[in-house]
């Protein structure tokens, strides 16, 4: 009988008493608020959609790199790594992916503006 009261005292004491938290938001969350106020400052806004996307219709004086092809054209992004980047795509997944590696090439002034709808 000690023996099942010290087992069950010891499992829960192993359980979890706090309630799970709510997920930290990722750091590449679109958000098209700072990147109106990113490209009104001069921000280079970068347009990470395919080429059919862009051509149907893109922001004005938006560049084009396509998200696939980013890592390879780093260097038209610019050697100014504190310039301000507002990336967008549709939805702002991609963008949020364009972030992601921007980031990681040292660029430090990215924000996902979400998807092209969003920025205007």
């Amino acid at each position: 009988m000690r023996l099942i009261l010290l087992v069950l005292v010891t499992l829960a004491s192993c359980s979890k008493t706090s309630e799970p938290s709510a997920p930290p938001p990722t750091a590449s969350a679109k958000d098209p608020a700072a990147g109106k106020r990113q490209i009104e400052s001069g921000a280079l806004v970068l347009d990470v959609r395919t080429l059919d996307e862009y051509q149907a219709d893109s922001y004005p004086g938006a560049k084009h790199i396509p998200v696939d092809e980013l890592g390879a054209r780093m260097a038209e992004v610019g050697t100014d790594k504190s310039k301000p980047i507002v990336v967008y795509c549709a939805s702002g997944n991609r963008a949020g992916k364009a972030k992601r590696e921007l980031e990681a090439a040292g660029y430090t002034q990215v924000v996902n503006g979400g998807g092209l709808d969003d920025l205007r």
